[in-house]
């Protein structure tokens, strides 16, 4: 029984990059041999174990074979007799086919370290096009290793482009799609996901409402340097969508309240954003109602920095008027005897003077 460190742990390791999770590898071992230490099995698919006190996962070294569609579609093989090159030949990457065994020492069948040095990613065999969430994995770490300028070699889009015209991409679950694009957003070059997806055709399929050469994939790219929210993000990416493009893709992918919520806003209220220091005190107070900004005060301040980052325009005044209309004492009205419809009326009159005040100051 060996077992070796292998994937992102050590690809990350190589460039000096923080990595948090460690995977390892167990050669030559046996389900049962690893219960008998103390690893706790979880998994499903194939056998996978947590260490006893670490929590790490430990995978026993294993072989694949291509069964049906999509990326379920697959029969493993876990015997004895499967070698650390066997199970490093089924990786995606050759980036991600490097190992390190207790000593430090690499194993690198597959020219992984070659490729890391010339900033490449590329598949490690013909197998890539047997998995489908490979070609949003390899979209994510262009994403991810974009700034150092890493690019996908010419063969691997090639494959990718196979895939989709084979409809493998197709057989891919929602959850599974927005998850990557959710780990995308958080990456230092997002706009790289959506890039190399267009380059391998599968961008029309999966979001056919992104078009790369629409606004939000460069206001995307200028977002990184003024927030890693992804939420907002997501809402800057997607702000020249209309409600109802938005309304599908977040059907089609479930995407999260907070994500599809935030980008409707967005997508909805920008002109009146826009429009700024010209709205009337009427229409201020109608925007900051349609945020719901006095209810959701933090959804507001990602409302106002996702409008600023695309418009390249402050929001300075919507703060104020902001401030200005939270000044109206609730409590008063309703000691003062104002009640359901009337209340909101008076409420309402009295942050719309607020707001034409604090215009006037």
């Amino acid at each position: 029984m060996k077992i070796y460190l292998v994937g992102g742990a050590v690809r990350d390791k190589i460039l000096n990059i923080p990595h948090k999770e460690k995977d390892w590898v167990v050669v030559g071992s046996t389900p049962q041999e690893m219960e008998k230490k103390g690893f706790r099995p979880v998994g499903k698919d194939f056998p996978v174990f947590l260490h006893p006190e670490t929590q790490e996962e430990y995978a026993l070294a294993r072989t694949e074979r291509k069964t049906g569609k999509g990326y379920k579609g697959f029969n493993f093989n876990t015997s004895v007799d499967v070698t650390l090159e066997d199970d490093l030949k089924r990786r995606d990457l050759t980036v991600n086919a490097i190992a390190e065994d207790e000593h430090g020492k690499l194993i690198d069948p597959y020219h992984g370290l070659d490729d890391l040095q010339k900033k490449i990613l590329r598949h490690v065999s013909p197998a890539f096009v047997e998995d489908p969430v490979r070609v949003l994995r390899v979209a994510r770490f262009a994403a991810r290793y974009h700034f150092l300028g890493f690019h996908v070699a010419p063969e691997t889009i090639d494959l990718m482009k196979k895939m989709v015209e084979a409809g493998e991409i197709n057989a891919l679950v929602a959850e599974r799609v927005w998850k990557e694009l959710e780990r995308a957003l958080t990456e230092k070059n997002p706009e790289a996901f959506f890039l190399v997806l267009a380059e391998s055709d599968a961008l029309p399929i999966l979001f056919p409402e992104i078009n790369i050469k629409q606004n939000g994939l460069q206001s995307l790219k200028n977002a990184t340097a003024k927030t890693s929210d992804s939420e907002i993000r997501f809402a800057i990416l997607t702000h020249d969508l209309t409600q109802d493009q938005l309304k599908k893709l977040s059907e089609r992918y479930r995407i999260p309240s907070d994500y599809r919520d935030l980008a409707l806003l967005v997508s909805r209220f920008l002109p009146d954003y826009e429009r700024d220091k010209t709205l009337s005190a009427k229409e201020t107070l109608t925007l900051l109602l349609g945020v719901d900004a006095f209810r959701r005060e933090e959804r507001f301040k990602k409302f106002l920095l996702a409008c600023a980052i695309v418009t390249h325009q402050d929001s300075d005044w919507l703060m104020k008027a902001y401030a200005a209309a939270k000044t109206v004492n609730i409590q008063e009205l309703i000691q003062a005897g104002f009640t359901q419809k009337a209340l909101a009326d008076k409420i309402n009159e009295q942050r719309e003077l607020a707001i034409q005040n604090a215009k006037q100051s």
